[in-house]
């Protein structure tokens, strides 16, 4: 398997949860973006941050961090976009700041299918529906992304279908995808 870059999300306005950044948010008794690094580090060869505010205490962490380029809140794509510009491998996987539950074998079935499917990105399906911001891609397909976000793209579900994205099956690990986006999210287990 090539080297990947896990690429963390983190650069929403964080509206479901009265404008409070989510990553930073405290999810039993540690900033959410922590659990989330502590499932992806294991999996990667490198991590990069992407986020727009609170950048002292995302560096804290130790990792790259990129701002988007696009105007507030473009979506995470523009995140992705900046952060496809400065990896350091070939494959990169991105992941939303707000998941402390990743499977431990994300990367490597992401990475296993884009292999399989001649280099096309891929994107994690947990049997019900798809989700578009768990997905693996070339570093170089950047370029592609970065021109369709100029012509006023937005939607992640959008660019991966345009892309020609194959859906990696991941319906053995359903509730791995749980985001945690609301207040009442973060009091469950």
């Amino acid at each position: 398997m090539d080297s990947v870059t896990g690429i963390v999300l983190a650069g929403g306005a964080g509206a479901r949860l009265g404008g409070a950044d989510k990553g930073l948010h405290d999810f039993r008794g540690r900033p959410l973006v922590e659990w989330t690094l502590d499932r992806l580090q294991p999996q990667v060869d490198a991590v990069i941050i992407s986020c727009n505010r609170n950048l002292d205490r995302y560096a804290s962490f130790g990792h790259p961090l990129v701002q988007d380029r696009l105007p507030p809140h473009a979506g995470p794509l523009a995140g992705l976009v900046a952060a496809l510009s400065v990896a350091p491998t070939p494959l990169c996987v991105s992941v939303p700041c707000d998941n402390p539950h990743l499977p431990a074998n994300l990367v490597a079935r992401l990475a296993e299918a884009h292999a399989a499917h001649d280099g096309q990105p891929c994107v994690a399906h947990d049997g019900e529906r798809e989700q578009w911001l768990y997905a693996i891609m070339r570093r170089d397909q950047g370029r592609e992304l970065d021109l369709w976000l100029d012509q006023g793209g937005r939607a992640a579900r959008e660019w991966y279908r345009a892309a020609g994205a194959v859906m990696v099956d991941f319906s053995d690990a359903r509730d791995a995808f749980r985001n945690l986006n609301l207040h009442r999210d973060f009091e469950s287990p």
